[in-house]
């Protein structure tokens, strides 16, 4: 049998009989690595650990701590750990499924009694033992059958499901000690690997997401291969419980939820200040500037409309329907339809494109209770809506126009930091290879042209047409998905819809959507955690407070009241009577910019007094003054 080759990221290149594993190909490449050594990363991205037999000519990387997909290999190994103390210390508790994830691992369990927070402190005490005795974790194959009975004497029936569900005639097992699971792996060379981590909180999930199915027991946990980056992100969790858009949002008086309209929110006169500020920026910078034209378009619509477009067959399940008159309806999800429509509705020449369509469009999508959360996922949102109609030559211009609004805007917002993904043709879509061929390039020639850094994102495009999704980054380092831009041909097919070209003949329109919020719902829950609740002064409810010492300096205070309402500005005047120090300690909670404190030398001098939210004092200055000061920090978007 010929041997293997493993080329190595040099270019050297190592021959093997096939078969050989990892560990031993590393000791030949040098013994300081076989010791560094984590797992390999070969040619086609696939990470393989040290106990995977190699069988074929490939590109190999070797993991060492330092690597970022190494973090998964450890957060999943950590996983098995957790599931094997769990075993050990709760007798009965049956495991499903436990994978790592971005921010750390999961496991699912079944176990009637329910774990305590209590729990999680035994559980990660017996994990310490587990990583101390530094036991090999150690791979074996076998077939189905086999291991089909194997799970049965244990009455792993989850296990067992999961098996038969699996196509190939083989399955892997790992175990550690005398504990063993099911697993594809990759794991660490053995658990001594684990240096920090910590588990974090328990929650119900349905067993393979179904609300019929039973209800589990999940255990979240995290881990990282140095302290240091535990104790930030632990920092981080708790700075985000303080930021949590949801008690911020309670707490400032910004809006709320109630059980007779469940995951819609209900925005308060302060909330809707917010949104109304974010809104007008998007008209005053985007959509009048840019000559777009503005709609309304209908709730409901027939459900051949939502058949006719697409989204039945592939977004039904998260639709709302009624029948009214024997007619058959849905809620719409999206805007898009109704702007083909509005296009629709009269003969377009090719002199008049693009013709640009937007919408605030208010939108209902069916989530599960399990995964709404806030204002982050509900089932009621406004969209900043937006639909290109344009002939394939604007294509380049307008995504290269529509990217710099968004990084504009994200700049405006008080985000810096901003990555874009290009997603391509996902499993579930609509549309000839041909149009999404042409679609891909078309996009992915724009995004090059533009001189923009994005990263492949193969499979995640939207279910008509390719993408280009804007990813900010917030105070905690966090990211969230907002912006997108979406490149359709599919839905001017199916609708027929075209325009006059200078050949006189009938051409098929493309089709841009973009949206570059997402939702202003959504958006003002990720501007709430981004600044605490401390908005700057363009975008806070309440820009100014006054404060009067005592009803004595209640006159003047009004009068500096009416001035700064006269000048635009959003005010209040705590008029009651209660000690200075009360007053001043409300506006700090409700983060109000500045309290104006009205007293014997104000009123006498015909002055203010100003203080910052954080507690500084300024200078003492006139009304007009601090107007103009108020003026320039909003005109700046300080």
């Amino acid at each position: 049998m010929n041997n293997i080759r493993l080329t190595l990221p040099d270019g050297a290149y190592l021959e093997f009989p096939p078969g050989v594993i990892g560990l031993d190909v590393v000791k030949k490449i040098g013994p300081r690595l076989a010791k560094e050594a984590i797992a390999l990363k070969i040619d086609d991205g696939v990470i393989l650990d040290l106990v995977t037999p190699l069988s074929k000519d490939c590109r190999l990387k070797v993991l060492t701590e330092k690597d970022p997909e190494s973090l998964k290999v450890l957060r999943h190994s950590t996983a098995h750990i957790m599931s094997e103390a769990v075993q050990s210390l709760f007798k009965g508790a049956k495991v499903t499924i436990g994978p790592a994830t971005e921010e750390g691992f999961y496991y699912d369990y079944e176990y009637d009694k329910g774990f305590t927070p209590e729990d999680l402190e035994a559980i990660e005490k017996k994990m310490a033992e587990i990583i101390k005795a530094q036991r090999p974790f150690v791979r074996t194959e076998t077939s189905k059958p086999q291991a089909i009975q194997k799970f049965k004497k244990l009455h792993e029936n989850y296990k067992v499901e999961i098996i038969q569900a699996i196509p190939d005639e083989k399955v892997s097992i790992y175990k550690q000690g005398e504990w063993e699971d099911l697993c594809r792996g990759p794991h660490l060379p053995n658990t001594g690997w684990v240096k920090a981590f910590k588990l974090l909180s328990i929650a119900g999930a349905y067993w393979r997401g179904d609300e019929k199915n039973k209800m589990l027991q999940r255990i979240y946990g995290t881990a990282f291969f140095f302290k240091k980056d535990l104790d930030q992100y632990l920092y981080q969790l708790e700075e985000a419980k303080k930021r949590d858009h949801r008690k911020l949002g309670k707490e400032l008086d910004l809006f709320s939820f109630h059980e007779e309209a469940p995951a819609m929110p209900f925005f308060h006169e302060k909330g809707m200040i917010l949104y109304e500020q974010i809104v007008k920026y998007c008209y005053d910078n985007i959509l009048n500037r840019t000559k777009y034209k503005i709609v309304k378009t209908p709730l409901i619509y027939s459900d051949e409309l939502w058949k006719k477009s697409g989204h039945y067959e592939n977004y039904k399940d998260n639709m709302y329907f009624t029948t009214q008159e024997g007619m058959s309806m849905a809620v719409k999800p999206m805007n898009c339809p109704g702007h083909v429509l509005v296009y629709k509705n009269a003969q377009h020449s090719y002199r008049e494109l693009p013709i640009r369509i937007a919408e605030f469009g208010f939108v209902h999508r069916y989530e599960r209770s399990g995964v709404v959360h806030g204002l982050f996922r509900v089932r009621a949102f406004a969209q900043d809506d937006a639909h290109h109609f344009c002939a394939e030559d604007h294509i380049e211009s307008e995504v290269h126009a529509l990217i710099q609004d968004i990084l504009r805007t994200y700049k405006d917002f008080g985000f810096q930091d901003v990555h874009i993904e290009f997603s391509t043709r996902p499993k579930k879509s609509i549309g000839s290879d041909e149009l999404w061929k042409k679609a891909e390039a078309m996009l992915e020639n724009a995004l090059q042209k533009s001189n923009i850094q994005f990263k492949l994102n193969p499979g995640d495009g939207a279910f008509y047409g390719p993408k280009i999704d804007f990813h900010i980054k917030d105070s905690l380092n966090r990211t969230w998905q907002c912006g997108t831009i979406q490149l359709d041909f599919s839905m001017p097919e199916r609708f027929d819809a075209d325009y006059i070209g200078t050949d006189g003949n009938k051409h098929r329109v493309v089709m841009i959507h973009r949206a570059i919020l997402g939702s202003p719902e959504r958006f003002i829950g990720i501007l709430i955690e981004h600044y605490a609740g401390h908005f700057p002064l363009w975008l806070s409810p309440v820009q100014v407070t006054i404060l009067n010492v005592t009803d004595i300096h209640a006159s003047y205070a009004q009068e500096i009241y009416e001035n700064l309402k006269k000048a635009g500005i959003r005010v209040e005047f705590d008029s009651r009577n209660e000690k200075l120090g009360f007053k001043i300690r409300q506006a700090q909670l409700q983060k109000i910019p500045y309290m104006i404190v009205i007293g014997d030398k104000e009123v006498a001098s015909k002055t203010i007094s100003v203080r910052e939210r954080r507690g500084n004092m300024l200078d003492p200055m006139s009304i007009h003054a601090f107007i103009q000061k108020l003026h320039q920090e909003v005109e700046e978007r300080r």
